[in-house]
């Protein structure tokens, strides 16, 4: 498995599809921030629709956050994948779509698993990008004190146990467009900076 996703990834990056010249540039969060939950159930569907392309997103799932904090079906799928308005929220909604295998990924880093469940890769979308902590130089699974919120680009990711010893590839954001997100953890993962609407 590991030797046909690095095939995979070289493929991607010699074939030049991976947009070059993306680096992820160190904003700060302003003191407020866009509440998802303030939004309308239409309006957070429509939000978490957003984060992957049409063809994917208009028979995905849909889940939110309800008034008790756990998360509830604002609409119903067909094909597996399950979208949802925002995973940080900082400083702007970030909506990402995922197959199964993430949401059980997903699911298990919630809930503070010592590592995820998923047996097979998961693929994930974030077509309006998203953010991430850093601190000297590494990228952080949660903020730190002194740590700087990074904004990514549009992306989408592999959930799978990568290794940067094995695989050879970065653990920061890159003019490459790939890198190992939470390198050295359970949850690492594959970050690939190339803005899913524009994939064919």
């Amino acid at each position: 498995m590991k030797q046909s996703m690095r095939l995979a990834m070289a493929f991607l990056i010699s074939s030049g599809v991976i947009a070059a010249g993306l680096f992820a540039a160190e904003t700060n969060p302003p003191s407020t921030q866009k509440a998802v939950k303030q939004m309308s159930k239409d309006q957070q569907i429509a939000l978490a629709l957003s984060g992957a392309p049409p063809h994917i997103s208009k028979d995905a799932a849909v889940m939110a956050p309800g008034e008790d904090g756990k998360m509830v079906e604002l609409k119903r799928g067909t094909n597996g994948f399950t979208c949802i308005p925002s995973v940080e929220n900082l400083p702007e909604p970030d909506p990402m779509c995922m197959d199964a295998a993430v949401k059980q990924w997903v699911d298990d880093l919630v809930s503070g698993a010592p590592k995820p469940s998923n047996t097979v890769p998961g693929i994930a979308y974030m077509a309006k990008g998203g953010n991430h902590w850093e601190k000297d130089g590494k990228v952080l699974m949660k903020q730190e004190a002194g740590a700087k919120l990074v904004k990514e680009p549009p992306h989408w990711m592999l959930m799978w146990p990568f290794d940067s010893k094995d695989e050879k590839l970065p653990t920061l954001p890159n003019s490459a467009g790939v890198y190992i997100m939470f390198d050295g953890t359970p949850y690492a993962h594959l970050m690939v900076y190339q803005d899913p609407m524009k994939m064919k």
